[in-house]
């Protein structure tokens, strides 16, 4: 079986080929013939070594990858439900050594797989699972109100996209930060209001919000710069384990690192999303396909900034 990773930590040049046994499906396992992956930020630090330390104790080559799409083709024994070989799914992926979505085929817990939207190419399903889950994860650890006012940083991004129809969906205010030329895609999202963004993002929420947001997604790993964007006592989740200050906590504040692996296997949360694409409320945004022997390219074109959408690998 092919997959793409590293046996040395690197820039996007060490990503290549390696051939790995097949894995079959155990008890409680399906197995996937992956047709697409999506690339996202997080996979630059199994790359990089960036996560070294906890890959280290297992042999390489290291795979990165979290979100996959394709073709059930095998199910394990002791698994419920309705799902049947050949069914288009999509999955959720926690990497460990060489298992990650940059590969022809995937063994994973059946819980953290669903069918694939209906509708949707197999390319946009990928680009769901992990980023969807993690919008659904900060929501909830948010608990916001209907009628609430919820800010968002890199609401152009997939994540940030996410968030906001998530958030309008249950009936929230959104202020949302955005580039000029991304104002006009952040606002198709359903943003009620528009920032600019940058480092003084906080400031600008609270000329429209004077009193502050309820809470806040900080999805352009900001930390303390998004701290004045909230009302004391106001949330904010992030999405790479920050816990705030004594700043924070003096305001009332409360910091929620959002970890999606704690959703790696909601099965109920994940269909959850596949049904809200098919109903229209949220939209997979895929910027641009590469087959998987330009994975290295791929992580060029992200590292460089700018993408909106996701880049995704097919196989």
């Amino acid at each position: 079986m092919r997959v793409i990773g590293v046996d040395e930590f690197g820039g996007p040049e060490a990503l290549r080929g390696f051939d790995v046994p097949e894995r079959h499906a155990g008890p409680g396992e399906v197995r996937i013939r992956v047709r697409a992956a999506a690339v996202n930020p997080t996979d630059t630090l199994v790359r990089n070594g960036g996560r070294a330390d906890a890959q280290r104790e297992f042999p390489p080559p290291y795979v990165p990858g979290m979100d996959a799409a394709g073709v059930l083709d095998e199910v394990g024994p002791e698994v419920s439900g309705d799902l049947a070989v050949g069914d288009p799914v999509m999955a959720i992926v926690a990497p460990k050594a060489s298992h990650g979505a940059y590969g022809e085929s995937l063994v994973l817990p059946a819980d953290s797989v669903v069918r694939a939207p209906a509708g949707v190419s197999t390319a946009a399903a990928s680009t769901l699972p992990m980023n969807g889950l993690t919008a659904r994860r900060a929501l909830d650890m948010l608990n916001l109100e209907a009628g609430r006012t919820l800010a968002v940083t890199g609401a152009a991004g997939v994540l940030g996209g996410y968030v906001i129809q998530l958030a309008k969906a249950e009936g929230l205010r959104v202020v949302a930060d955005a580039a000029p030329k991304d104002e006009v895609l952040v606002k198709e999202l359903g943003a009620d209001v528009v920032v600019a963004r940058g480092d003084d993002v906080a400031q600008r929420v609270r000329e429209v919000v004077p009193g502050g947001a309820d809470a806040l997604v900080d999805a352009a790993v900001q930390d303390e710069l998004v701290l004045d964007a909230v009302r004391d006592g106001g949330g904010i989740a992030t999405v790479r384990g920050y816990t705030g200050t004594d700043r924070a906590r003096e305001r009332g504040a409360s910091f929620h690192p959002v970890m999606v692996v704690d959703y790696l296997r909601e099965r109920d949360e994940l269909d959850r999303l596949r049904r809200q694409v098919e109903e229209g409320v949220l939209t997979p945004r895929v910027a641009r396909t590469l087959p998987a022997e330009q994975a290295a390219e791929a992580h060029r074109l992200l590292e460089a900034g700018g993408v909106r959408g996701r880049l995704v690998l097919e196989f």
